[in-house]
């Protein structure tokens, strides 16, 4: 046999013996079973590339290439749409081996002479073996012939062309092998699998292969939702847009959460009404509760209707609006929960029969607020295919699949496993770390710049060391300016400023500024509680104490401004600019800061 790294920087000698060059790629065209190689390409004096055809011009090939004219003779030519160059395009690029759903890499090509000096491709290899080669053949025999000598074998590992498919051609970075079929062929869970475990910037460029349907599924399979969330990022807005119409609501939600909020508000804004309408109230409930992982697609009838209507309703249905159909509820016009009847019960009765006459009323159900834990407990107990969930008044929103249930069971025991084993479930990511503080824990930055602000200024009023007690209470002001953002964006989100039923701006001040007055009330009680008990010098305790008024100031403060946030972020939606969470947060802590600066120093000299 024949490889592809015994092949390169051989001499290439024309007819007359004379060095033109030296080999560097083959070409060969793709479409066939085991590929033909087509084209030599080779660097010429100076470094100059040329390419010509194989079988015009190539006599032999063992430990050179001759061919069969003088180099006068030789006439050049171009990789043609077919062809792919296999140094250039496989080796040392990645391929997934869908047999076994794991990305490897090529270390070499194989090689067959068919007769007539024509090569052929028969595969990549995979392993060790190919690594061992491309330092040198003397290297690769003497650690086989050790292994060996020690009862074990290094073999080759090849992935034949048979099982390979080109994407595209400008994808060549990307190669897999697919056992004779396409991405389209393969379950949107083995695709999943494939994305998870190539490098990140070639995830989007496989999911640009998919269509919208089988795009959607491989979303909703992805395990990692920081990484559905960061392809979805990637991707064109019109292309994202279409890729959350397609998955279901459920899915969608838990995809929408991932990401930044202008993002999803973006995205959002352009799905169709109805779409938007179900994410949207699927993310009005608290994360992992009933609410949040329930879909809103299920298939209902009515107590008086036939069988015959049932088995009508269920023809009907597009194979694309409800999510999965065993069983079928019964429900009145205000869809109050009464019943349930299974596919199994329709088939065995009468097409005449009424449903209200057999359907089952003692029907296991949930509440959006429960626990997702508990719900899938509850499927498994009772071994239901899905549960509804109903409000208090037993109207049924939507309902908990058992797929949802057996990813919430494989969620819960990976978090039991951290806990017990005390491991990062996230530690292969620890770029994620940097990200984390700079966004989710913001105030710690602007903590230390309050500081240096605090401690400067205290130096400067001649407070010394003593001065550093003033910093002790920013950290409530700067994570209370957190909390008001928040507030104020969740309000904006769920409450339209025409819809009838909102609370109005008045209702919104005065619950935001009550919570926040309870809350600030506590800790000023507990600071001085600490400052009693950990400080025993006057000047410390007094700085200590008044470092959490004047968080509780400025908490307090910042909530008296939220009407005025509220009022700038639904003006510029109804312009249609976009806001940045971001932006917000920074703004309120900069007025936490300047606020709390403030009244720790008049506090300060009242105190003298």
């Amino acid at each position: 046999m024949i490889y592809l790294s015994q092949m390169l920087g051989i001499p290439v000698i024309d007819s007359n013996g004379e060095k033109i060059g030296t080999v560097n790629d083959l070409g060969i065209a793709t479409g066939e079973v085991f590929p033909r190689v087509t084209s030599l390409a080779f660097v010429g004096p100076g470094k100059t590339p040329f390419m010509i055809s194989w079988r015009k011009y190539v006599d032999s090939f063992d430990d050179a290439v001759r061919l069969k004219v003088p180099a006068t003779d030789i006439r050049f030519s171009y990789l043609q749409p077919n062809e792919v160059l296999i140094s250039r395009d496989l080796l040392n690029k990645q391929i997934v081996d869908t047999r076994g759903l794991r990305v490897v890499r090529v270390n070499d090509l194989k090689l067959s002479d068919s007769g007539t000096n024509q090569l052929r491709l028969l595969g990549a290899e995979v392993g060790a073996r190919g690594i061992l080669r491309a330092l040198s053949p003397k290297v690769e025999r003497a650690v086989v012939k050790a292994a060996k000598a020690v009862g074990k074998e290094v073999p080759e590992k090849i992935i034949a062309w048979s099982y390979m498919d080109l994407l595209d051609r400008e994808l060549s970075d990307v190669q897999l092998s697919v056992s004779h079929k396409t991405l389209d062929d393969m379950h949107p869970a083995d695709i999943a699998d494939i994305i998870e475990q190539l490098d990140p910037r070639l995830r989007a460029q496989v999911f640009a292969q998919l269509d919208d349907t089988r795009a959607a599924e491989t979303m909703a399979e992805l395990d990692d939702d920081e990484m559905a969330a960061e392809i979805m990022g990637d991707m064109d807005t019109a292309d994202a847009t279409r890729l959350l119409t397609e998955m279901d609501p459920d899915d969608a939600a838990e995809l929408v959460s991932e990401l930044d909020y202008e993002k999803a508000e973006t995205l959002l804004r352009l799905m169709g009404v109805k779409e938007e309408k179900a994410v949207r109230q699927l993310l009005g409930y608290r994360e992992d509760t009933a609410g949040r992982i329930m879909t809103s697609e299920f298939l209902w009838i009515k107590p008086t209707a036939t069988v015959a209507d049932a088995v009508q309703a269920v023809r009907d249905l597009d194979d694309e609006e409800v999510e999965t159909v065993n069983y079928l509820y019964v429900a009145d016009e205000g869809k109050k929960l009464l019943g349930v009847v299974t596919l199994r019960d329709i088939v065995v009765q009468p097409m005449t029969a009424r449903i209200q006459d057999f359907m089952a009323t003692d029907v296991i159900t949930c509440d959006p607020e429960d626990d997702q834990e508990d719900v899938a407990e509850a499927i498994s107990k009772y071994n239901l295919l899905a549960i509804p969930v109903v409000d208090e008044h037993n109207r049924i929103l939507g309902i908990v699949t058992v797929d949802d249930a057996l990813d919430v069971m494989e969620e819960e025991h990976e978090e039991d496993l951290v806990l017990a084993g005390g491991r990062d479930s996230d530690s292969d990511q620890p770029s994620n770390d940097l990200r984390w503080l700079l966004l989710d824990q913001l105030w710690l930055f602007f903590w230390a710049l309050g500081a240096a602000i605090l401690v400067s200024a205290g130096n400067a009023l001649g407070l010394g060391a003593t001065g550093l007690a003033l910093c002790v209470g920013l950290p409530v002001a700067l994570l209370t300016a957190d909390s008001m953002v928040d507030y104020v964006i969740g309000f904006f989100i769920e409450f339209d400023a025409d819809d009838e039923d909102a609370p109005s701006t008045a209702s919104f001040f005065w619950r935001g500024l009550g919570i926040s007055v309870v809350f600030l009330a506590l800790v000023l009680l507990v600071a001085a509680g600490l400052g009693s008990a950990l400080f025993h010098g006057e000047p410390a305790r007094t700085l200590f104490v008044f470092g959490f008024v004047a968080a509780v100031v400025a908490g307090l403060g910042l909530f008296l401004i939220a009407p005025l946030y509220l009022r700038v972020l639904r003006r510029r939606d109804e312009k249609g600019e976009e806001t940045s969470r971001l932006t917000l947060r920074i703004l309120a802590q900069l007025i936490a800061i300047a606020v709390y600066a403030v009244v720790a120093f008049l506090t300060c000299g009242l105190g003298a």
